[in-house]
């Protein structure tokens, strides 16, 4: 069952079969990348706090394991309360100081980290049946998910972080289609739940709409107050990459409206 603020919304589905192929086809252009570093650029800051590529590299390798661990754990019980993406995404910053933790404990353990993607990688290929199976229910940190679900939030982590790569590093990472599609309706999504209202609309074309944001119901005609941007930078004022102020200063989000700051509400994802 999703939770209670889930439930009060139409939830978005996405396709496992789908989802799949966009996981694999990002963790590939993630391997090409990584390939392409040099010595001196593990050493580079990551862009975020404390992280240098290096330790951003093993945590992508980590997102990527973490379809594996999960479905080698024990499955919650048939009929298990499930929490859904909004959920997850809206939850991801109460665990970072323990993923801060244990990723810079697998670094220390970690001799290659370009080996260990490319092994993270091949396992993940071998697991299309049991990870994509539309009722299968994996542990999570914040409770029993659809594994089809799970693999979703895959797509986030991967995304996300393979622009912080691009980004820290200065190298060009290619971008599934789908892969930022998946992503950017999650985190928009997300934004809805923790917004919840209809009197601003956020646009990403091509990929999403959402209404959030209490206040006067919009219910045709063009809307009082609408923001608009462009995926990448979406994804990263969702993930707290950059600022919404300092993003319409920059033109690239155009904001309309008196209730059309979204900086109240960001980032939607820790």
């Amino acid at each position: 069952m999703p939770s209670p603020s889930e439930s009060r919304r139409r939830v978005r589905t996405y396709d496992p079969a789908r989802t799949w192929r966009a996981l694999g086809a990002q963790v590939g252009h993630a391997r090409v990348a990584v390939r392409g570093l040099t010595g001196e650029q593990w050493k580079w800051p990551s862009g975020l706090p404390g992280w240098d590529v290096r330790l951003l590299v093993v945590h992508m390798v980590r997102q990527v394991e973490a379809v594996g661990v999960l479905l080698d754990e024990e499955p919650p019980p048939a009929g298990a309360r499930t929490v859904g993406l909004d959920t997850w995404a809206l939850s991801t910053a109460g665990i970072a100081a323990e993923l801060d933790a244990s990723t810079r404990a697998e670094e220390a353990r970690t001799a290659d980290p370009l080996a260990a993607l490319d092994a993270a990688a091949d396992r993940l290929a071998a697991l299309a049946d049991e990870a994509t199976g539309s009722d299968r229910l994996v542990p999570s940190p914040f409770g029993a998910m659809r594994a089809a679900d799970f693999l979703v939030t895959r797509l986030v982590e991967l995304v996300v972080h393979s622009d912080d790569l691009a980004r820290a590093a200065g190298v060009e990472v290619g971008f599934d289609r789908h892969a930022v599609a998946g992503a950017v309706r999650v985190l928009a999504d997300a934004l809805a739940a923790k917004a919840p209202g209809n009197a601003v609309e956020v646009r990403v074309p091509p990929y999403a709409a959402v209404q959030c944001v209490e206040g006067p119901r919009h219910t045709r005609g063009t809307p009082p107050n609408v923001v608009e941007t462009d995926p990448m930078t979406w994804l990263r004022l969702a993930a707290g990459r950059a600022g919404f102020a300092d993003e319409v200063d920059a033109a690239r989000v155009s904001a309309s409206g008196e209730r059309a700051d979204l900086a109240p509400y960001l980032p939607v994802l820790g």
